[in-house]
């Protein structure tokens, strides 16, 4: 079972919380692998070089593709465009935010994070012009969707403006726990 958050190394980066929430979110809920496309062991040499000490036991197979999967590749490739280091720790944060992107719950709950803030602030350290572009406070996962909407030139709003929206309470603002 990995390590729980409040007990990772002193200093250890929101980019570490959030590979290792990942993975255990995955190890918790039975998923196979932990961060789709990134091999177990590979996770495991790159959390214990991150001062990790957290283990997850290997074995199962991959699950059958779930709902919403679809989207996985287009918001891996938007990560990855936008990605401020593209080293192998960055490229390990891409594949733990789509993944978590699947999850059906606020997208720091499934990357097994502390709250929303711990989330803003790994995105904008780690994607800074990405996260500028969500003026207004969007929630995140519904901007990575709006994103990856306005790429495909698919119309997303309901009104021609989100203020005039009937549904910019579920878009924006706070999220409960």
């Amino acid at each position: 079972m990995p390590q729980p958050a409040s007990k990772l190394p002193l200093g250890a980066d929101l980019r570490v919380l959030a590979i290792a929430g990942v993975a255990g979110q995955s190890l918790s809920a039975g998923r196979r692998p932990l961060i789709r496309g990134v091999a177990d062991d590979r996770l495991h040499a790159l959390l214990a070089a991150s001062g990790f000490d957290g283990t997850f036991v290997a074995g199962a197979s991959a699950p059958a593709a779930t709902p919403g999967d679809d989207e996985f590749a287009d918001l891996l490739e938007l990560l990855r465009e936008e990605l401020a280091l593209p080293d192998e720790s960055g490229n390990c944060l891409c594949h733990a935010i789509a993944t978590a992107a699947m999850g059906e719950n606020h997208l720091w709950q499934d990357m097994g994070l502390p709250d929303r803030g711990a989330l803003s602030e790994l995105l904008r350290a780690n994607f800074p012009v990405l996260a500028a572009r969500n003026i207004g406070d969007m929630k995140w996962k519904k901007f990575f969707y709006r994103q990856l909407c306005e790429r495909a030139g698919v119309p997303i709003c309901k009104a021609p403006h989100c203020a005039e929206c009937c549904d910019r309470a579920l878009c924006f603002g706070p999220e409960e726990g």
